[in-house]
């Protein structure tokens, strides 16, 4: 995990639990970290090899989940479906908007539980948006996350020595050292997006 913690979010790795917090409300609300939970997780229950950490790790990845998709949704909540105008394009936004009014908490839930590429913000956007009771967005929101972290943490238990030694190889690190890179300009360019449509919003 000596390698995995020097180029992947290395600050992250050293905060543990804490760490995980922090990313999980990035990743849920305004930037871009694909997969960052799910893979820190591993690396962090990799290295400490217990059960009880590895709870710690999905409850703290759930919590930082879970305030970041309430920061989307006072957001949204408040900009109503002419915000989501401005942040999504037109034919996500019929297709998210379409499963949210058919039924919000099944997608919802499949939203949360899915990895990449399949769209998690866009659907709490759009059921802030449309007033969807805040207390159940966060609820389901907040269940499936457990399930989806506690799952990779089980994983990291029993195959830890595996994750030890797939995280170490030269390959996987070219890769994740490519997945930062990735995750900080999609973050970037999400942030002046971000910027631009609030102030033509404003406008």
């Amino acid at each position: 995990m000596k390698h995995l913690a020097a180029i992947w979010f290395p600050i992250f790795v050293k905060l543990g639990g804490v760490g995980l917090l922090a990313l999980g409300i990035l990743d849920s609300s305004f930037l871009f970290a694909p997969l960052g939970n799910d893979v820190l997780i591993l690396a962090l229950v990799a290295r400490q090899g217990r059960f009880l950490p590895a709870l710690y790790y999905a409850a703290m990845s759930t919590v930082g989940s879970i305030l970041g998709c309430l920061l989307v949704d006072l957001v949204f909540r408040k900009a109503g479906e002419k915000g989501l105008d401005k942040h999504l394009p037109r034919k996500r936004l019929e297709y998210v908007k379409r499963k949210v009014n058919r039924s919000a908490p099944w997608a919802l839930t499949v939203a949360a539980l899915a990895p990449p590429p399949f769209p998690f913000t866009p659907f709490i956007m759009a059921a802030a948006a449309l007033e969807y009771p805040r207390r159940k967005l966060l609820t389901i929101v907040g269940a499936a996350r457990l399930v989806r972290f506690t799952g990779i943490a089980v994983i990291g238990l029993f195959f830890k020595t595996r994750v030890v030694r797939w995280a170490e190889s030269s390959v996987v690190q070219g890769v994740m050292t490519g997945l930062v890179v990735f995750c900080v300009i999609g973050s970037i360019v999400s942030a002046i997006g971000w910027i631009r449509r609030s102030r033509t919003r404003a406008a």
